[in-house]
């Protein structure tokens, strides 16, 4: 295993790979976006800021159903869509929301947000929720139940059919919990490498996004064509 100072070392050097290519030159055997996949960091390596082990656990599986790696492209683990999640809410996403009450959780979608509770409490408390319905009904916490029994419970979160009431959180509806957990799914999958997600712009491979390029005005009435340049990342990095 790599030193932390080696590993620092080997990104510098394959960050400035990535570069080349628009400067005209070429390394043998080595494209730019094999570059980019190389120094993307590593799901059974990586660390979480924001989630404790357990709630990491949960969060692998949970997205693992939500865009499963089925032959159809690239899943929400390939794509390292759990470390987009990790490290946008270890940054502060919706942690500036207005808190101030008075709150009332059954009001009419119309007026609003009525929880409060920022977007990473939505979370904290989502997850033991879960967990906790999981432990009761299946005996298991959620990553280790089947895989049909994860897609039942996943639906019945959908479906506001778990009421976490019963399992400890009072205010906050399963459907609530699980749209979030599922924006921010999509989210990482579709969003640039920069931010954790989409690992080797796989995702906008496979739908053939072209990602940051700056003019591709000339494809945009060619409908039933296929994109052939391939994505752009925001820092240069090309799929």
């Amino acid at each position: 295993m790599l030193s932390a100072k080696q590993s620092s070392r080997r990104k510098f050097l394959l960050s400035s790979l990535i570069a080349l290519p628009a400067l005209g030159v070429t390394v043998k055997g080595l494209s730019a976006a094999l570059a980019a996949e190389m120094i993307a960091p590593s799901l059974e390596r990586y660390s979480p800021t924001f989630f404790s082990r357990s709630e990491w656990t949960f969060l692998l599986a949970a997205c693992d159903r939500l865009i499963p790696a089925d032959g159809r492209g690239p899943g929400a683990l390939e794509t390292n869509v759990p470390i987009f999640i990790d490290q946008q809410l270890a940054a502060g996403l919706g942690s500036e929301v207005y808190l101030q009450g008075p709150f009332e959780p059954q009001a009419p979608a119309t007026l609003g947000y009525q929880l409060p509770y920022t977007l990473q409490e939505i979370f904290h408390k989502g997850i033991s929720a879960v967990e906790h319905a999981s432990l009761m009904n299946y005996g298991h916490p959620f990553a280790l139940l089947s895989l049909g029994a994860q897609e039942q419970t996943l639906h019945r979160l959908q479906a506001g059919e778990i009421d976490f009431a019963e399992h400890g959180e009072p205010l906050m509806s399963s459907t609530l919990f699980f749209n979030e957990l599922l924006n921010l799914t999509r989210q990482g999958w579709l969003a640039d490498p920069i931010y954790g997600g989409n690992k080797g712009m796989k995702a906008w491979v496979a739908i053939g996004f072209p990602g940051a390029r700056a003019s591709y005005l000339e494809w945009v009435a060619q409908h039933e064509v296929v994109y052939p340049l391939g994505p752009v990342s925001l820092t240069g990095e090309r799929a």
